[in-house]
């Protein structure tokens, strides 16, 4: 009763039922009036000029008197509900129109909609009654819609680039040492397998961020120490900074809590970053971890000095197969996708994350949060 009584469309639908109601009261009581004296004069009139002892020469007695008048009344009646038939079926259908009408805009343009046509829209009315909230909705799920395709056809045409460019890689070789143009060495052998592992590196990061935009993956979660996930991190990425000559350095602060994750998608993210940092970062440049409690949360940073994001790519930083350097993406490697991936995890964990930059040339920082572990 209460939703009735909030709902727009009810008070609208309420007063059309009274509205006929009304209409058909009115129409019998006029027509009532205006047919009763003619009626009575037809049943009745010659009765009354008859003297008294006419109408017993003529043996009329009461009951002849009571038929004369229920047939009259019948007849007023009879017009009555006519007349108040006919205006309550034509209120009704007026009123039918400017309910049905919105409906079957709405059918038509979500069957539109349905068949792919992402660009139509609902008028909206200016009411603001279910049926406006409901072609807003409508319209916004076409915005999502369209959105949505933009996305599919933007991912397959980015997939095809990224996987072409190695198979073309691998094809050229491979028709190199059929026609005997390449030499058949450790090096052409090395480049293939280059190449074929950067197809299975874009085939496994497809598939993760598949299953992270979904959100079909599941977290094990636990509680943890921030030491444990920056150690694993460091022990797993020393060797690759050795090489490059980059500084690999940790600044955490002693009295950080315990949190509640799955280790493996935490060092999944943190190697995500750190790997992105240090395929950034120039030989002779530094890497750091930092980890600060900030009230109820563990912020965690990668900062490095290396080549800087600049303000423009820093709200797309986190787009899939974006990359903030096309010309040497090629260089610097990766799928483009790792970031992505980074952001549904520590989403998933119920954090934050986010890139900052002075610009290009003064290094970036990548930090994302964790709610502390509240053991009660």
């Amino acid at each position: 009763m209460v939703r009735f009584v909030r709902s727009h469309l009810g008070w609208k639908l309420f007063f059309s039922y009274l509205l006929v109601v009304i209409a058909v009261a009115v129409t019998t009581a006029v027509t009532a009036q205006l047919s009763i004296e003619r009626a009575f004069d037809r049943h009745m009139g010659g009765m009354n000029m008859m003297s008294t002892s006419t109408m017993m020469d003529e043996m009329i007695g009461e009951d002849s008197i009571f038929n004369n008048f229920s047939i009259a009344i019948n007849e007023v009646l009879i017009l009555s509900i006519l007349a108040g038939g006919l205006v309550a079926v034509l209120i009704s259908i007026w009123i039918t129109g400017i309910i049905v009408k919105p409906i079957s805009e709405l059918k038509s343009v979500s069957d539109r909609i349905a068949a792919g046509h992402y660009e139509e829209r609902v008028e909206l009315p200016r009411s603001q009654d279910e049926l406006a909230q409901l072609g807003e909705s409508i319209n916004h799920l076409a915005k999502n819609l369209a959105q949505a395709e933009e996305i599919r056809r933007r991912l397959i045409g980015d997939v095809t680039h990224e996987l072409r460019t190695p198979l073309t890689t691998i094809k050229g070789s491979m028709e190199g040492l059929i026609d005997g143009v390449i030499p058949p060495n450790q090096e052409t052998f090395q480049q293939l397998y280059r190449e074929a592992d950067r197809l299975q590196i874009l085939v496994n990061d497809i598939q993760e961020l598949s299953r992270a935009e979904a959100g079909v993956f599941d977290l094990n979660k636990e509680p943890i120490q921030i030491s444990t996930l920056v150690a694993t991190v460091r022990e797993r990425l020393d060797q690759q900074f050795a090489e490059k000559a980059v500084a690999f350095d940790v600044d955490l602060t002693t009295d950080l809590p315990v949190v509640l994750v799955d280790q493996n998608r935490m060092n999944q993210v943190l190697l995500n970053l750190a790997g992105n940092a240090l395929q950034f970062t120039n030989t002779g440049g530094k890497v750091v971890i930092i980890a600060r409690r900030v009230k109820e949360e563990i912020w965690l940073s990668i900062e490095d000095n290396g080549i800087g994001i600049s303000a423009d790519m820093l709200p797309h930083i986190f787009t899939r197969f974006y990359r903030i350097d096309k010309s040497r993406s090629r260089r610097y490697g990766g799928s483009g996708i790792g970031l992505t991936i980074a952001k549904y995890l520590v989403e998933a964990h119920d954090g934050l994350i986010w890139a900052e930059s002075e610009g290009i040339g003064l290094g970036a920082r990548f930090t994302f949060t964790i709610p502390v572990f509240d053991k009660s």
